[in-house]
């Protein structure tokens, strides 16, 4: 039988957010290890200023728990979010983690399957999309991890704080994803599945593409709650944990 998948995605660990950071911690030690592959789909942490930051044991602690995970045979691999695209090729190879194109369609449990943060999809937010064009610049990127790191995780929490406010400040319509957008997405890949977070909005959809039936799976964020996606063959479960 082919082996399940688990899927999760905006996370957003913080060392002001203990109770997230145990029950991630526990999700590797726990059902993950069942999994033949997990899938971080963008978003493991609140920000993320560098692969050289060393103030913080969070980051070690959730390395280490990876690796471990990773050493048991699970594949892990993790696709960049709008709050963690610094993370690079130093901290993968110590998590034993593969780092993911987006959008990337790979078998997930089995099934060919579209994996994305999520962020492309909503293309209304404009002014969004155009931050998230300047910071996968490769000179804005040099430019950035050229500062101190104190200097670095003054602007991260200052970048945070804004999003927050931009987020208020914006209808709920522009930050979800388009139809147009999605349907763009299966047409490209030739796929029938897509599965990935950002929007905070876990749900199951239906698309139509070309007369086909395709299915958009959303994942939870863990700000509050959270939860996850297992897959194997066509079957995909959601999972949330309760408060």
């Amino acid at each position: 039988m082919t082996e399940h998948a688990l899927l999760l995605s905006d996370v957003h660990l913080s060392d002001e957010r203990p109770a997230q950071v145990q029950r991630f911690l526990d999700t590797l030690a726990g059902p993950a290890r069942a999994a033949g592959q997990l899938f971080i789909l963008g978003d493991l942490f609140e920000y993320w200023v560098g692969d050289d930051d060393r103030t913080s044991s969070l980051a070690n602690t959730v390395m280490q728990a990876i690796a471990a995970l990773a050493r048991t045979g699970c594949a892990v691999a993790l696709t960049h979010g709008n709050r963690d695209f610094l993370i690079g090729e130093a901290f993968a190879a110590q998590a034993g983690i593969r780092l993911l194109d987006d959008p990337v369609c790979l078998p997930v449990g089995g099934q060919d399957t579209i994996l994305m943060h999520g962020d492309l999809l909503c293309t209304d937010d404009t002014g969004y999309l155009a931050f998230r064009s300047q910071v996968r610049q490769p000179a804005w990127q040099v430019q950035f991890l050229a500062q101190p790191i104190e200097v670095r995780h003054g602007i991260a929490r200052g970048a945070t704080a804004e999003s927050g406010r931009a987020k208020a400040a914006k209808s709920e319509d522009i930050m979800d994803v388009t139809e147009q957008a999605v349907v763009e997405v299966f047409r490209r890949f030739a796929c029938d599945r897509l599965i990935h977070g950002h929007t905070h909005r876990p749900g199951h959809h239906v698309h139509t593409v070309d007369g086909h039936p395709c299915q958009r799976w959303v994942l939870p964020d863990w700000y509050q709650t959270g939860g996850y996606l297992l897959a194997q063959g066509d079957r995909v479960e959601a999972v949330h944990f309760s408060a």
